[in-house]
């Protein structure tokens, strides 16, 4: 036992005497392992290349609005738009901080303890982690592949404090806004204000942004609020902690947090889209990529904006007046009209179509086209009830047999491009409303455009100006005036005209619009048995009277206190305008 004691006494005096020798070596072991780390990571910082966004996310997809503005539509593979930072309100961009990353202005780019605790998760097999922050987040979406591995995720560190290092925070800021995904389809603000708020990301409230905001935590799940309530309850509750955190940091009054108010968000999942606009987006989409000199694919991914000359308002107003509809007739009718339909027929032509035999289903078409005379941009153009189940659009290719429609122009010398316009047998509408608002503007053709404004991140590539040639004698114009107006003071003039039983037109016009209204009947197509010709119902003469007087009531400004007089258009002769809604 005295033999064992004395070992132990020796062994702990000699670790005593070395413990300082070995601690040195273990710090010198440690500080060597560091610098290796520390000169590992500093030429992996070097060697890393900022890479150049993916290619789907710098996809865009080009937006048509109408002559107000409003929302059309859009094409593109995806649903996106760049912005400037400068369209997106600051507290818009506050909401965002307060919701994603609240140290983001000052931060190095990087959340080391987000970061280890997804090393930690990745390598425990534990739930998918998140709170990286918004640098982060924009270079795992628009410049790294989504996978979670260590490896990417330290490249995605890497690459994080070297965007931040050389890069402004709105470039980053800006790049993050216009590529996260907000649900519902959107990527970016842009979109996202649209399919949530229908308004462009500039014109967001406060109260909007901070729901958007909150949206992109869980945005296929929050995507959903406004149709479902219990979404919506959760949203809310997110959104009140965005609009706190936002008064905390000054970023909003106390005024302006005491007054939010959650907002209403559009319906979804949305309608269906192939009715009405895409017969205006193939009329837009065609004539923007011409002006511009691109294929209509370059366009729809461009990221463009294209303003029409079209009216939505009118638009949708002609298209629940003038839907195509299909009557069944089983033989000759029989009994006496109303008053109302006898008299409708005689202003239409006095057609008798109720002595017409039909048997089996007739579809009726109608086509409708509005502009402005000397001047040519179209206000109205129906080509069809449904685009889905006819994409051809009557009003625009549409060969509709002219019949006596064409008489008031017989006899006269026609210049370009109206030169063979009376040896045409079946025009266009749109062509024919262009002759009528050639004799409505005192002989100046000008031709129709579809297309206003073309506009890319902020800049104006194209902007419309008419396009203006003669194509008949200012008398030949009056004559036709003559011919229509009865008398030369009378407005509008109505021309009513028809191809026997097989056609009806009618164009009204005055000095500020052309509206013309063309109506066809055929059989459908069947199998293998093509579609045929068929006579009118009798009801077409009251149709399209109603469609006519409709159409011009709702796009003619006759609402109280417009006057048409007061907003001159350098595009039209002396003393024409712009016709004025009634319902703006």
């Amino acid at each position: 036992m005295a033999g064992l004691r004395r070992r132990l006494v020796k062994r702990r005096i000699r670790i005593r005497r070395t413990r300082g020798r070995r601690l040195r070596r273990a710090l010198v072991v440690l500080l060597a392992l560091l610098a290796n780390l520390v000169g590992a990571a500093v030429v992996a910082y070097h060697l890393t290349k900022i890479p150049e966004p993916h290619p789907e996310t710098a996809m865009q997809s080009t937006v048509f609005v109408d002559d107000h503005g409003d929302y059309l539509g859009r094409r593109g593979p995806v649903d996106r738009q760049e912005i400037p930072l400068s369209q997106v309100p600051r507290y818009v961009q506050e909401a965002v901080i307060a919701a994603e990353n609240r140290s983001f202005r000052s931060d190095t780019g990087i959340s080391p303890r987000a970061i280890a605790r997804a090393a930690w998760a990745t390598v425990s097999g534990g739930d998918r982690q998140g709170g990286s922050t918004i640098t982060q987040q924009y270079v795992k979406n628009a410049l790294l592949s989504p996978e979670q591995t260590l490896s990417r995720k330290a490249r995605e560190a890497l690459i994080s404090i070297k965007l931040d290092r050389t890069r402004s925070k709105d470039e980053i800021l800006q790049g993050y806004l216009n590529t996260v995904y907000f649900g519902r389809g959107a990527a970016g603000i842009q979109s996202a204000a649209r399919n949530y708020f229908g308004v462009d990301a500039k014109d967001l409230t406060v109260s909007q942004g901070a729901a958007l905001a909150s949206v992109i935590n869980i945005p296929s799940y929050y995507e959903k609020a406004g149709s479902d309530p219990k979404v919506t309850a959760k949203l809310v509750d997110r959104w009140k902690w965005v609009l706190d955190a936002m008064a905390h940091s000054g970023a909003i009054t106390s005024a302006q947090r005491a007054g939010a108010r959650f907002p209403a968000f559009r319906f979804y999942p949305p309608g269906d889209t192939d009715g009405q606009r895409q017969y205006l987006i193939d009329a837009a989409a065609s004539e923007a990529a011409d002006r511009l000199g691109i294929t209509e694919d370059q366009l729809a991914r461009g990221g463009y904006t294209v303003r029409t000359t079209f009216d939505l308002t009118a638009q949708d107003a002609t298209a629940e007046l003038a839907a195509d509809g299909t009557e069944k007739k089983t033989g000759e009718k029989t009994g006496e009209k109303t008053a109302e339909e006898k008299a409708a027929d005689a202003k239409a032509g006095g057609k008798k179509r109720a002595e017409v035999k039909t048997s089996g289903d007739v579809r009726v078409h109608t086509a409708v086209v509005a502009l402005v005379p000397g001047d040519g941009a179209v206000r109205v153009l129906y080509g069809g009830a449904d685009y889905a189940s006819q994409p051809f659009n009557d009003a625009r290719d549409g060969a509709v047999e002219a019949g006596t429609a064409l008489q008031p122009f017989s006899g006269m010398k026609l210049l370009a491009p109206l030169t063979d316009l009376t040896r045409t047998a079946a025009p266009t509408p749109l062509r024919l409303a262009s002759a009528y608002a050639t004799a409505a503007a005192h002989g100046v053709y000008a031709t129709p455009y579809t297309v206003a404004k073309i506009t890319r991140a902020g800049r104006t590539l194209y902007e419309a100006h008419p396009r203006t040639r003669t194509a008949m004698t200012r008398a030949d114009a009056g004559m036709v005036a003559k011919l229509l107006y009865g008398r030369l003071d009378a407005a509008p003039a109505t021309r009513t005209g028809a191809a026997g039983l097989r056609t009806l037109w009618q164009t009204t016009y005055d000095e500020h619009l052309t509206l013309t209204v063309a109506l066809f009947a055929e059989h459908p197509a069947k199998g293998k048995k093509a579609a045929l010709p068929a006579p009118l119902p009798y009801k077409a003469g009251s149709r399209s009277l109603s469609v006519s007087e409709g159409v011009w009531s709702k796009i003619v400004g006759t609402a109280e206190g417009h006057d048409p007089a007061a907003e001159p258009n350098p595009g039209l002769p002396t003393g024409q305008t712009k016709p004025i809604l009634a319902t703006r």
